[in-house]
C-alpha cells in the first residue's frame, strides 16, 4: 500500500490525539492573538463609551454554569470598561437563580482588581455607591415590566439583604430612564425577551451577549436596530477584551489582567487550523489515489 493509500486508512483515532493535543497545548501556554473587533462589537463598546455620564450599564446575567467558560468573559470585560470609564453598574438576573453565583463572582472579581490598584477613595469602586447586584427575582415578565417604573419596587433588597433604597447609588438609578443600555448575557433566547418588553416599550438600549451557535437568530434584531451591539461567541468576547484592554491602557490603566476569552482563542483557533489541514490532506489524498485507480 502505498504512502496516500495508507493516510486514507489512518485510524481516525490518530487524528483525536492530535486535535486534542492541539487544543490542549494552547490552553496551557496560550500564544498571543489581538483579535479585530467586527461591527456588531464596535457598536457595543462605542455606545457604552460614549453614552452620558450620569446614565447606569445594566448587566442582566441570564447564562449558566453550562454556558460559562463562553459568556462569563464577556461580563468581565464589561465591567472592566464600565469601572475604568467610571460609569455605574447594575447587575441582575431574571432568568435562573443558578447565575447568582456567577454575577457575584464575576462583580467581586473584578472590585478586587481595581480597589487593590486604587492609590485613593476616589479611585476605588464601592458597592453601593458605584454598583449594585440587585440580585434575582420572579416572576420573569414582572421584573422587565417593572423596572420600567421603579427598581427598588421589584428588587426591595439587593443581594446580600440591603434594603436597594438605602443605597446612594440608587439615587440616580430609578428605572429605564436612568439606564444608559441594558446588556442581557445569555445561553439562552432571554435577550429577545429583554427586546420585547424592555426595548419596545421602554425605548432602553439593548445589548447581548450569546453563544455562538445561536449568533444567526439575533442578527434580524441588530440589524434593525432593536439591540444597540452584539458580543457572539468566545470571539465577540475575546474583541471586547481587546477594545477594553486598549481602553484602560489610554486612560493609564495598563495592567496586566487575565483575559480567558483571548486565551481560550488561542485553542479555539489553533484546533480550527488543523481541523482545515486535515480536511486539505484528506481531499488531496483522495483526489491523488482516484486518479491512480483510473
Amino acid at each position: 500500500m502505498k504512502f496516500w493509500d495508507k493516510l486514507l486508512a489512518i485510524d481516525r483515532r490518530w487524528i483525536y490525539v492530535v486535535i486534542w493535543l492541539v487544543v490542549m497545548i494552547p490552553l496551557l501556554v496560550p500564544f498571543g492573538i489581538k483579535p479585530e473587533a467586527m461591527p456588531p462589537v464596535k457598536m457595543m463598546f462605542a455606545y457604552i463609551d460614549t453614552m452620558p455620564e450620569d446614565k447606569a450599564l445594566v448587566i442582566s446575567v441570564d447564562y449558566t454554569p453550562d454556558t460559562e467558560p463562553e459568556l462569563h468573559p464577556m461580563y468581565i470585560s464589561l465591567l472592566r470598561h464600565a469601572f475604568a470609564t467610571k460609569r455605574k453598574v447594575g447587575v441582575l438576573c431574571v432568568s435562573s437563580v443558578m447565575s447568582l453565583g456567577l454575577a457575584e463572582s464575576g462583580l467581586r472579581q473584578v472590585l478586587e482588581e481595581f480597589n487593590s490598584r486604587a492609590e485613593t477613595p476616589e479611585d476605588s469602586i464601592v458597592y453601593g455607591r458605584d454598583c449594585v447586584n440587585w440580585g434575582w427575582s420572579t416572576p420573569f415578565i414582572t421584573i422587565l415590566l417593572g423596572l420600567g417604573e421603579r427598581v427598588t419596587n421589584v428588587f426591595p433588597v439587593d443581594y446580600f439583604g440591603n434594603r436597594t433604597d438605602t443605597l446612594p447609588i440608587m439615587a440616580g438609578l430609578k428605572n429605564y430612564d436612568d439606564m444608559g443600555i441594558v446588556v442581557s448575557i445569555a445561553g439562552s433566547s432571554v435577550p429577545l425577551s429583554w427586546v420585547n418588553y424592555a426595548h419596545t416599550q421602554f425605548g432602553v438600549h439593548m445589548g447581548c451577549g450569546i453563544t455562538a451557535v445561536s449568533a444567526a437568530d439575533f442578527y434580524p434584531y441588530l440589524n434593525s436596530g432593536q439591540f444597540t451591539g452584539m458580543l457572539a461567541g468566545m470571539k465577540g468576547a475575546a474583541e471586547y477584551e481587546q477594545l477594553t484592554a486598549e481602553k484602560m491602557a489610554a486612560l493609564g490603566l495598563d495592567w496586566d489582567l487575565q483575559r480567558k476569552g483571548t486565551e481560550a482563542m488561542s485553542s479555539q483557533t489553533a484546533a480550527h487550523i488543523a481541523i482545515m489541514v486535515f480536511i486539505l490532506i484528506g481531499n488531496f489524498a483522495f483526489f491523488i489515489t482516484r486518479r491512480r485507480k483510473q
